[in-house]
């Protein structure tokens, strides 16, 4: 279990999915400080993992946010700890967004994804690998707080009766929240309308400058 991160449920204890893999601490560097405005999408991405409960154990959450316009670009729903989990999300991502090289992908310290796969895979992407400081989860406040929302407005306390039934409403309620859900900070518009209302005035900027 400790091969696979995972550890046994204790009552009344929060679930923890960061487990820190001391190898790689010293290789690690936070690129954001915080700092998670962005100018453009595929500019700052943050990741994490959160859990749902099921009548069969937990399923756990691996998702990836453009910070640009806080939209879900990437996401995967598993059993296990293992890194697949987070590269899975991270191939949703690329494959949905095809980000130029110089991506910042921020997340946590867990061992998942300071793992020499994922920071490889980043590599190959021409992405940068950005972690938090140990156990500080301001240093990943976006992400954070999506996972605040998700389990407000999703979860809410709900043990879901098999994984199945997890994916389906996490796919419908993603769906909704990049595509109706209205954002304060977006100016009251969804994720998706943000963006492509922002993209084109950018094109429309560039095609009056020449």
């Amino acid at each position: 279990m400790r091969q696979e991160g995972l550890e046994g449920v204790r009552r009344g204890k929060k679930k923890r999915t960061t487990i820190v893999d001391e190898a790689a601490l010293e290789r690690a560097r936070d690129l954001l400080q915080r700092d998670f405005t962005a100018s453009r999408p595929n500019e700052k991405w943050v990741a994490d993992i959160t859990y749902l409960r099921t009548w069969n154990g937990f399923v756990y959450l691996a998702f990836v946010l453009d910070c640009y316009s806080r939209m879900i670009v990437g996401w995967q729903l598993a059993t296990h700890l293992r890194t697949d989990l987070v590269l899975d999300a991270l191939e949703m991502a690329n494959g949905l967004r095809r980000p130029a090289p110089g991506l910042i992908a921020h997340t946590d310290r867990g061992s998942q994804y300071t793992s020499i796969r994922y920071t490889d895979r980043l590599d190959e992407l021409g992405a940068a690998p950005s972690v938090g400081s140990r156990g500080d989860a301001y240093d990943n406040a976006m992400a954070e707080a999506w996972v605040a929302t998700y389990k407000s407005e999703l979860v809410d306390g709900r043990r879901f009766p098999s994984f199945e039934h997890v994916e389906h409403e996490t796919l419908h309620w993603i769906g909704f929240y990049n595509d109706e859900r209205l954002h304060e900070e977006l100016g009251d518009l969804p994720p998706a309308e943000y963006e492509q209302l922002n993209i084109n005035k950018d094109n429309s900027r560039t095609l009056a400058a020449r």
